[in-house]
């Protein structure tokens, strides 16, 4: 479903950057010049595909803020923008249930909002835990992280919250308070911390009435980042937005040092990895095999490099298909390697030879023409428990492969 974003501003400038935005995200703006223009567009929507609303502060036709209690009342998730800075103005505002409320004091404005919005959307996969007694402070943290759209988890304990985390692995960040009913909240952080690190869960700390002391426990406990309270709207979607986006940003640095540029693939560094750290111990029926394509060269040299990287994807995208719960990985090259955990040899075998006959009959669209590929297999189902052997071993037997015709399956068993 088109996600949609209500976009109501008082200039065309304005519309017009603001909209660019919106695009620059991803999503479809509908935009209107006043309110009564809104509620016109509106009408003609469908009103479960709007994302959000960015609402100015003053229309023509709504001076005092008009505008956004129509949003809010539509159900849209409402941000407010203005180019009044009163603090009078802001109070007002933030009164009432708006996502955010957004100043435009200067460029960064825009740089914020951008963010926002793809912020707005990611969060649908985004899990928040509270955990706090203070009733009052729980319930309105869980409402202002339903705003922006996070998967939110209401706990009352340190156990309950242990609990949710093992059965949600959406989960990036953790709001504790403390004391809480089953041990101090700095003794909860640090045995999250036991389980997880600061670039795996995000933690926050809730220093109450002890302020600067209580802030310091936090974070010489474990905490990423600690919230004084009374806290303010802004201050902490903000904290809750840069501690969320720093797990993300790792994630993502994780994912690119282990990932293959071209195909997605794992790369052989996160192979290495995922066999030795993962499968510490191999099992004792397990299988080896690596793939290569048989003249990749002519197919570079023929139809050109980027040719020779669609077969790359296409092989890879077959290998993910196919052998989607084993371990996979790009090696380099032309070549590919395939761990099969608690895998007989004449299983591994049989579902080898018939991945090879799969790739053989695929036709792989070029913009040249449409091409067959082939591969030549060496698999190894020997019981050692060193990775390096069982490569060494794959490795002779797809030699074996290329010198005795290619497109084949070549193997060996423990003797």
């Amino acid at each position: 479903m088109q996600q949609h974003v209500l976009v109501i501003e008082n200039s065309d400038s304005n519309l017009d950057v603001v909209s660019k935005l919106v695009r620059k995200a991803g999503l479809t703006p509908v935009g209107a010049h006043s309110l009564t223009e809104a509620r016109a567009r509106f009408s003609q929507m469908v009103p479960e595909t709007f994302l959000c609303a960015i609402v100015a502060h003053q229309l023509p036709d709504a001076p005092c803020g008009e505008a956004i209690d129509f949003a809010i009342a539509a159900f849209i998730p409402t941000i407010v923008t203005t180019d009044n800075l009163e603090a009078d103005t802001r109070e007002k505002v933030l009164e009432k249930d708006i996502v955010d409320y957004i100043p435009k004091e200067n460029s960064q404005y825009y740089d914020y909002l951008s963010r926002f919005l793809t912020r707005l959307e990611k969060n649908k996969s985004t899990g928040v835990i509270v955990v706090s007694t203070n009733r009052a402070v729980r319930k309105h943290m869980l409402s202002l992280l339903n705003r922006h759209n996070f998967e939110v988890y209401d706990c009352l304990t340190a156990s309950d919250a242990m609990t949710t985390l093992a059965e949600n692995s959406d989960i990036r960040l953790v709001i504790t308070d403390d004391p809480l009913p089953d041990m101090s909240g700095t003794a909860f952080v640090s045995n999250l911390r036991k389980a997880f690190s600061k670039e795996q869960l995000a933690i926050i700390g809730i220093a109450g009435g002890r302020g600067m002391l209580m802030s310091a426990h936090f974070i010489k406990s474990g905490a990423n980042d600690f919230l004084r309270l009374p806290f303010c709207h802004e201050e902490f979607l903000c904290r809750v937005m840069q501690n969320i986006e720093y797990i993300e940003s790792v994630e993502a640095i994780r994912r690119a040092a282990n990932t293959d540029y071209l195909t997605g693939l794992p790369n052989r560094r996160h192979f290495f990895y995922t066999v030795t750290v993962k499968h510490q111990t191999l099992s004792a029926h397990h299988a080896l095999a690596l793939i290569d394509l048989d003249f990749f060269k002519s197919v570079n040299d023929t139809h050109g490099h980027d040719a020779g990287d669609a077969v790359l994807k296409t092989v890879a995208a077959l290998i993910e298909f196919y052998f989607s719960d084993e371990i996979i990985a790009r090696f380099g090259g032309e070549e590919f390697c395939i761990y099969l955990p608690y895998t007989p040899l004449e299983e591994a075998t049989t579902r080898l030879e018939a991945f090879r006959n799969i790739l053989a009959n695929e036709i792989i669209q070029l913009r040249s023409g449409n091409i067959h590929v082939t591969c030549s297999i060496g698999l190894c189902g020997m019981k050692t428990q060193n990775i390096d052997t069982l490569l060494s071993v794959a490795d002779k037997q797809l030699y074996h492969a290329k010198r005795h015709g290619r497109n084949q399956v070549a193997y060996k068993a423990d003797v």
